[in-house]
């Protein structure tokens, strides 16, 4: 699957150029335009085994996954007849990251999720308790499988290879390998450090991996234009 990132980091588009036969799923809202030789099929953000009874259970994952894992309930298939094209981007400004999965797993924060190749499945993972407190979300999205993964973000995207100790604020998670332990806590400085710092909760990263950050925080742009709200 070739493909370019177009425009970032401030505001960039994924050109991906399909063979004959070859699938890319994308959220329902991302295409930007494609070429007459590429399909699109509409299905549940959830695989579906036969039946009613299979119908109710994806229906039912599609909808928790919009309201906990901020993904659309729905996704597209596009699959090209012959060699084609299709230009995709994310709802919000910011860039777009490849990351080439090999019968691996990797953890996004809810809304990072774009596009993905054939081979790789989706499921939500549970943050802890204290993601309950957390307004950036309480479950992390679990991508896993071999294939190509588009991950998305608000502003520029930045690797930071963790070998040890590393704190990330929660609004500022992206995704992260799974060879990484994590513990959602407080910023430090006690009840006053939680809600006089303005900081909401942090992920401590220990172990060895990569830890991908955007430079912008989503939540504090909704806080900031809520303020603005008459």
């Amino acid at each position: 699957m070739q493909h370019a990132v177009k425009h970032g980091p401030s505001f960039s588009t994924l050109t991906v150029q399909l063979a004959a036969g070859e699938t890319i799923t994308a959220e329902s809202d991302a295409m930007i335009t494609r070429t007459a030789d590429v399909s699109i099929e509409p299905r549940l953000n959830a695989s579906r085994s036969g039946g009613v009874w299979g119908t109710i259970k994806a229906l039912f994952i599609a909808l928790i996954r919009k309201i906990f894992g901020g993904e659309t309930m729905f996704v597209n298939d596009f699959t090209a007849s012959q060699a084609a094209e299709i230009r995709l981007a994310p709802v919000m400004s910011g860039h777009i990251v490849h990351r080439r999965l090999e019968n691996e797993r990797i953890l996004l924060q809810p809304g990072s999720y774009l596009a993905s190749g054939a081979g790789l499945s989706m499921r939500l993972q549970w943050a802890g308790l204290r993601g309950l407190l957390s307004k950036e979300g309480i479950v992390f999205v679990e991508i896993s499988g071999t294939g190509d993964l588009f991950m998305t973000a608000y502003g520029g995207i930045q690797p930071i290879e963790v070998d040890g100790s590393f704190v990330v604020d929660n609004g500022h998670i992206v995704a992260f390998e799974t060879g990484l332990d994590f513990k959602i806590t407080t910023p430090g400085g006690g009840m006053l450090g939680f809600f006089g710092s303005g900081e909401g909760l942090v992920c401590n990263f220990t172990g060895k991996g990569t830890v991908w950050i955007q430079s912008r925080n989503t939540g504090a742009l909704v806080d900031w234009i809520t303020r603005l709200l008459p």
